[in-house]
């Protein structure tokens, strides 16, 4: 990293993103577009320089090691050809299909995540695949690193690029997540106990979550399973995806009276334990299994326009904020080997986040954070943040996207999704809605994890639930 004598005027690194892009971790972010037309480049191109370049400094700038070892963005010249790659696809016996390039682009995208960004330059690149796959005519791949925003930043941004497919004029909509569930539903008839309990579990929920978070970060580590290997960096890893309809997921969530996004957790949970059975029988039915669920602190139902994030005091500020829950994973008694009530697995999701939304434990985290900065240095939060991960078995970070289809550089943007590399877990689940379908990216490491029976089995722990939902509402 370039050391500095004079940094004044530099816009400083968030803590977050020094965290992201230390010497314990590189944290970056992969965005994969499938178009629906072939790849034209020149028109890429183009984009990047007058459309995506300008969105915001930090795209054209680098970081810096300045005055008491602070880093900063210190802006540069931008030679854009230096960021974009345009690999191509080949059999031993010459040109291959659809389906072969399938494949290609899995090995590609699991190569390119493992590649450090080159020294001296902004923290982007750009990837042009102009082979047909089994989904798409064309594939582009943005690789930010996550030291330039979150996801709600990075996806905002790029959005900023999309205009609408059917007409560029329109405003682009998002789906209405509704957090509606029963124990909200009446708020009138509220007792001394209740007006209590109301009082009392947030701050007895603080206590309990910050303890345990503070545990899972030092000394108590998830069993080994099938889904954790314990490794302490970032291995090799395929990306598998599965799409769902949104309208059936709402279907769910109406039944059960609970949330979106308890519905994707629940599905999640209860395929990983599907899987788990799958792989090694019953003795993976009981492990002590956690999730960290990332949790978007800004609380905003849509996007806010790149201008509106950079301005000072901003209600969706640009940067990293979010936060981790730590979600344990229901277990399955042996006897109940063959998944009897799937629904469980829903309303257990529904619960614990419900809680865990309600305490101050995830605050108190990052107070926590803030101080061992101040009294050690960012890489020793760095290195508390990578034990945080590597103590627990899987991550599921969930985008909201767009309701209509998206155009980039004139090329209609088939489907969308993303997923999160360099962090050291074996198992990651990103989960990104656009066109009315909610798209599945599993991140397995190679080797390790069966991706491919994964994303089946989401697909039959989706059946399971929505089978169930419906047969105890009759």
């Amino acid at each position: 990293m370039e050391l500095i004598k004079e940094d004044e005027g530099l816009e400083p690194v968030s803590p977050t993103g020094q965290y992201f892009n230390s010497k314990v971790m590189s944290v970056s972010i992969l965005v994969i577009c499938e178009s629906e037309i072939p790849m034209d480049d020149s028109l890429v191109m183009s984009s990047i320089i007058d459309v995506f370049l300008p969105i915001n400094p930090r795209f054209s700038s680098i970081m810096v090691m300045g005055k008491k070892g602070a880093r900063k963005w210190k802006k540069v010249e931008v030679n854009v050809e230096n960021h974009v790659h345009v690999p191509s696809f080949s059999s031993p016996k010459g040109s291959s299909s659809p389906f072969e390039n399938d494949s290609f682009l899995k090995s590609y995208i699991s190569q390119i995540a493992m590649q450090p960004f080159p020294q001296g330059q902004p923290l982007w690149e750009i990837h042009i695949i102009k082979c047909p796959t089994s989904e798409a005519q064309g594939t582009l791949i943005f690789k930010l690193h996550h030291a330039l925003g979150d996801g709600y930043s990075l996806v905002g941004a790029l959005l900023s690029c999309l205009p609408r497919a059917d007409d560029p004029s329109l405003p682009i909509t998002f789906p209405s997540v509704n957090n509606f569930s029963s124990a909200n539903k009446d708020d009138r008839n509220i007792g001394l106990r209740k007006v209590v309990s109301r009082c009392f579990l947030p701050l007895v929920n603080t206590v309990r979550d910050f303890g345990w978070s503070v545990l899972k970060s030092t000394c108590v580590e998830d069993d080994l399973s099938s889904i954790r290997h314990g490794s302490e960096h970032f291995q090799p890893f395929l990306v598998s995806t599965v799409t769902f309809s949104l309208d059936r997921i709402k279907e769910i969530k109406s039944r059960l009276r609970v949330t979106v996004n308890d519905v994707i957790v629940g599905v999640v949970f209860l395929a990983t334990r599907l899987y788990m059975h799958r792989t090694r029988g019953k003795s993976n039915l009981g492990t002590n299994s956690t999730a960290l669920v990332l949790l978007n602190t800004r609380n905003l139902r849509d996007y806010k326009s790149v201008s509106d994030m950079v301005r000072p005091n901003s209600k969706s500020p640009w940067g990293n904020n979010f936060a981790f829950l730590h979600v344990p994973i229901p277990k399955v008694k042996p006897s109940d080997s063959q998944f009897s009530d799937p629904v469980k697995f829903v309303h257990k999701a529904h619960e614990v986040i419900k809680r865990k939304r309600s305490s101050l434990g995830v605050v108190l985290t990052g107070k926590l954070l803030e101080i061992m900065k101040k009294c050690r240095n960012a890489e020793a939060v760095a290195k508390h943040i990578s034990r945080t991960l590597r103590n627990s078995s899987m991550v599921i970070s969930n985008v909201m996207g767009p309701m209509e289809k998206l155009s980039l550089a004139n090329h209609p943007v088939k489907g969308m999704y993303y997923t999160v590399v360099g962090t050291p877990e074996s198992l990651r689940i990103t989960i990104f809605s656009y066109a009315g379908n909610l798209r599945v990216a599993v991140g397995a490491e190679k080797g390790f994890i069966d991706s491919e029976l994964y994303t089946r089995l989401l697909l039959d722990a989706f059946d399971a639930i929505l089978d169930d939902a419906c047969r105890k509402q009759q």
